[in-house]
């Protein structure tokens, strides 16, 4: 499905709607460029699983683990890495095995380590500076 997003509020809220229809071990993985709103899509994701904690980017840290929710949310990004051999060395099949959902940024980055039933969501910008043109393939829309 393709969306159009004219605000950072309204990435928020598609992010919101799709987390009412996560489940346990689903992975979200995003490609957009820098500032595209990977993580305020995030950020929406969070919300719509219940989950109260400020939520944002793990460029320096790799992985942001949040609980409280509906379910736990591991927010990824990697766009330090190199492969998905790095992926691994970070314990991904342990966060897999943790029933929680899987937020992946510059998940191009770590592809083929990512299995079938992937979400994908690609941000793009739009006609103007703060639109987006969100596309969600896969997942249990699909």
């Amino acid at each position: 499905m393709e969306y159009i997003s004219n605000s950072p509020q309204e990435t928020e809220a598609l992010g919101a709607d799709l987390a009412a229809k996560l489940s346990p071990g689903d992975v979200v993985a995003f490609t957009g460029d820098l500032g595209a709103g990977k993580t305020a899509f995030t950020r929406g994701l969070a919300r719509g699983l219940g989950i109260q904690e400020r939520v944002t980017s793990p460029t320096f840290t790799i992985v942001n683990e949040y609980e409280g929710g509906r379910l736990p949310l591991f927010h990824f990004d990697m766009y330090r890495l190199s492969s998905s051999d790095e992926l691994f060395d970070i314990g991904w099949e342990d966060y897999l095995a943790r029933g929680g959902v899987c937020a992946v940024e510059w998940s191009e980055i770590i592809d083929d380590a990512l299995e079938g039933g992937v979400i994908r969501v690609d941000i793009r910008r739009g006609e103007h500076d703060s639109q987006r043109i969100i596309t969600i393939t896969g997942g249990p829309d699909a």
